[in-house]
């Protein structure tokens, strides 16, 4: 039976071993997406492994049972010689009994592992399940996902390559149809990002990534600047989101000459009762100008238990604005495979059946000829990889222009690199979401602004031609005078003040 000072021992020696076991397996040259992914997989086995020890070893310094104590006492009091030759008596007893027991070393298990890598089955080939669209982590299958997006009520009908270029915009989509199903939708999505990471991405501590996210969204939803959740204030129009500005009326009479309908869509939005004559609707809706939905009358509310009050609807909000938080930020994390994605979308719609089954064929012969191609890439300007996992010529990555870095202020300072990446971005949630910060409208007017100054001046500017251009009936309301002239409406009024029509 070990002491525990040799279990001690033991352990440390564990961690060593798991720490340059570690650090030889990240030195090792990874050649293909598959070798890097096993070999990220293999690093958490050991991290893992190596946080237990670490626990286990604290747990016994800390000595809450008093065994280490009663140990070191046994082998420092006055019989410490009594104490050596008790306890070799009893490693020779035990050798005694059990003549062809032997210790494995640690070492042999590590050694193991070093052989495995060099080494490698079928078995450790294949660490993580992807599925065949995945490409063992090379794209994303999100195919369950868009066919939940489409059947959501009031969803656009989009074809799924034009689901994979804006299913992170979440901000565009109306907060009136936020509802249960979108929250479902969103977890599903959510559960797909974070499970795909997991598989691809092993060693990102999404605990971590969880905490910073929310301490983040926290931030911004407390001083509204979340990404399609403007803040809302206490007041009874603004907390629901009404359309109707009722700051323009002065009497429920005036309200009244907007009709069932419309007084209807205002009092639907506020979670009162809607139904009753057009005075009715009128005096009930006019009864919440400046005032807080805590302020009103409980009797004015529907029965419908989703509108009680507005503190389940901002609760049920956050919820919702906090799943898509975590999607901003797995979609940020996964932003290569996202791409990689569409273009391989792309490239199969515009291919035939016949092409489609050679290039499955292909990239069959390929995954067998993997292990067999193992030199090292030369690589010293550090190009991209292309599809074969090898750097693309420098004459092509000229051409692209991914030597030249464009900034874009309104993204945060946002990089790109290339002019692809430049102009795609425009049309892009990051790019969106800052001109929407900015207040401006995400329109073909602003294509290739990227400063904040040059776009609000620019926006001045059209608004200020948009007035010029704006119908102004003073002066060009046309008026017939008693004698058959045709004059503006000032002059007309000017006329008839004098009496002179």
């Amino acid at each position: 039976m070990e002491t525990i000072l040799e279990q001690q021992r033991r352990y440390h020696e564990e961690k060593e071993r798991l720490l340059d076991a570690k650090t030889k397996e990240m030195m090792h040259k990874k050649t293909t997406l598959r070798e890097q992914i096993n070999s990220d997989h293999r690093t958490r086995a050991m991290l893992d492994r190596y946080m237990e020890v670490s626990a286990t070893i604290r747990d016994a310094y800390e000595d809450k049972d008093g065994m280490r104590k009663d140990e070191l006492t046994a082998i420092s009091g006055p019989n410490e010689f009594a104490e050596f030759y008790n306890r070799l008596k009893q490693i020779k007893e035990f050798h005694r009994k059990h003549p062809n027991e032997i210790c494995v070393p640690m070492s042999v298990e590590f050694d193991e592992l070093v052989k495995a890598r060099e080494n490698p089955t079928e078995e450790s080939q294949n660490m993580v399940e992807f599925s065949d669209e995945e490409a063992y982590g090379r794209y994303l299958d999100l195919h369950d996902c868009y066919l939940k997006f489409i059947n959501l009520k009031g969803a656009e009908k989009l074809e799924y390559i034009s689901y994979l270029a804006s299913f992170d915009q979440l901000f565009d989509i109306p907060k009136d149809r936020k509802n249960a199903e979108y929250k479902k939708y969103l977890e599903m999505l959510l559960e797909y990002l974070q499970d795909y990471t997991e598989r691809v991405k092993p060693l990102l501590d999404q605990n971590d990534l969880y905490g910073k996210i929310l301490v983040d969204f926290e931030k911004k939803w407390e001083i509204g600047t979340f990404p399609g959740w403007p803040k809302e204030t206490s007041s009874a129009l603004t907390h629901a989101g009404a359309h109707l500005d009722l700051s323009a009326f002065s009497s429920w009479e005036e309200l009244a000459s907007l009709g069932l309908d419309r007084l209807k869509s205002a009092l639907m939005a506020l979670g009162l009762k809607c139904g009753g004559t057009l005075e009715e609707r009128a005096q009930r809706l006019f009864s919440t100008k400046g005032k807080s939905l805590e302020l009103l009358d409980p009797s004015l509310f529907a029965k419908n238990p989703k509108s009680k009050g507005p503190k389940k609807d901002t609760e049920r909000n956050k919820e919702i604005a906090f799943l898509e938080s975590q999607v901003y930020e797995y979609v940020e994390i996964l932003g290569e495979q996202r791409q990689l994605t569409h273009e391989n979308v792309q490239r199969k719609q515009a291919r035939t059946g016949e092409e489609r089954e050679e290039e499955e064929e292909e990239q069959l012969s390929e995954s067998e000829s993997e292990d067999e191609d193992n030199e090292i890439i030369y690589n010293p300007k550090n190009l991209p990889l292309g599809w074969d996992g090898k750097p693309i010529p420098y004459w092509l990555y000229k051409l692209h222009g991914l030597n030249i870095n464009y900034n874009c202020e309104i993204c945060g300072n946002y990089t790109y690199r290339g002019p692809k990446a430049f102009q795609r971005h425009f049309a892009e949630w990051r790019h969106a979401h800052g001109m929407r910060c900015l207040g401006i409208p995400n329109t073909a007017h602003f294509a290739n602004v990227t400063q904040i100054e040059d776009a609000v001046s620019l926006w001045s500017k059209l608004k200020s031609q948009k007035a010029s251009e704006r119908w102004q009936p003073d002066t060009e309301e046309e008026y017939e005078d008693s004698s058959g002239n045709v004059v503006n409406k000032k002059t007309y009024e000017d006329l008839k003040r004098q009496g002179l029509l």
